[in-house]
């Protein structure tokens, strides 16, 4: 297999002048260009992008951290980041991990051994000091409010938004508002949000009989329609944490034939359009550009995105 010794030896122009036109680094005559380029067709040479990596210390290469992608927000910023990624010419790997602290530590070893330019959080486990020690050897972004923690962060800013939807039950009555949540109060910013907000609006906790964590996908969303259902005074408004999980929910009052309690979901995915369910758009297209800015540009900054309250009336609810 021809290399550049070899390419330069046939043009009769140096190396370095075969590198710059290579690498497309560095100014090369019309003539010379025109002469490397016959022989790297007649040689049929394909440039060794691995050696050329680890010359210029980039692999083009951005690791994404997920847990998992049976949830839309995962799924949904992981599509937002590969789309920029690929736009700006990098490649992206995704890591999974189900929220497991070891692999976590094992990915940022990674960072470590130079097989990323960065890495991209879009949740995790393992604590902000571990990452801070490790941000030495590679941009590392995370896609949520980390205060004042000297990490690069750009995240989608809820709190307004939250507010909007338990004002908005507020204001009609409600009577029995349950919300859908991922993870526990204690091991998720989002579902602090939600309770917080909660909270400020009603000035008390949502009823613990009307709070269900776990809740990832349709399936899920349907299974929680059946417990509310179940209980004794069934919510007459319930705030989904995505919009597959809100037809979830939807799915089950139908085919149980019972009356349709006002349902809010987030994500503004294509279902909520199709039936019409007033949703937030967390704008994820716009963090996921951010966070591979971070990371080409090696930024340490914090970008907060603002989210959007879509309020639609339809065969769900109207409201």
């Amino acid at each position: 297999m021809a290399n550049i010794k070899d390419i330069a030896r046939l043009s009769g122009y140096s190396v370095a002048t075969v590198s710059r036109y290579i690498n497309k680094n560095g100014y090369v005559s019309t003539n010379a260009a025109q002469a490397i380029q016959r022989v790297v067709e007649k040689v049929d040479y394909v440039p060794n992008t691995i050696a050329r990596d680890l010359s210029t210390g980039r692999t083009k290469t951005i690791g994404v951290v997920v847990p998992f992608f049976e949830y839309s927000y995962f799924s949904q910023l992981f599509a937002s980041i590969t789309k920029a990624a690929f736009n700006a010419g990098y490649s992206v790997i995704a890591l999974k991990t189900n929220y497991d602290a070891e692999l976590e530590r094992q990915y940022l070893e990674q960072l470590h051994q130079k097989r990323y330019d960065g890495l991209i959080f879009t949740s995790h486990t393992v604590s902000l000091e571990t990452m801070l020690s490790y941000q030495k050897y590679g941009p590392i972004v995370c896609c949520r409010n980390l205060g004042d923690v000297p990490l690069a962060a750009t995240y989608s800013v809820r709190n307004k938004t939250y507010d909007d939807v338990f004002e908005l039950a507020k204001r009609g009555n409600f009577q029995g508002i349950a919300l859908t949540l991922n993870r526990d109060y204690d091991h998720s910013p989002t579902t602090q949000a939600a309770i917080d907000c909660y909270e400020q609006v009603f000035h008390q906790k949502p009823k613990p009989e009307y709070t269900v964590t776990g809740v990832l996908g349709y399936e899920d969303g349907y299974q929680a329609a059946e417990y509310f259902l179940s209980l004794p005074k069934p919510p007459d408004f319930i705030f989904a944490n995505s919009d597959n999980i809100a037809a979830g929910i939807f799915q089950y009052y139908r085919n149980q034939q019972q009356p349709m309690p006002t349902i809010v979901g987030q994500e503004n995915e294509v279902v909520s359009r199709l039936m019409n369910i007033s949703t937030i758009d967390h704008h994820y297209d716009e963090v996921g550009k951010n966070a591979v800015d971070l990371v080409i540009n090696k930024k340490v900054q914090h970008i907060p995105v603002s989210s959007e309250f879509i309020r639609r009336t339809g065969q769900v609810s109207s409201i």
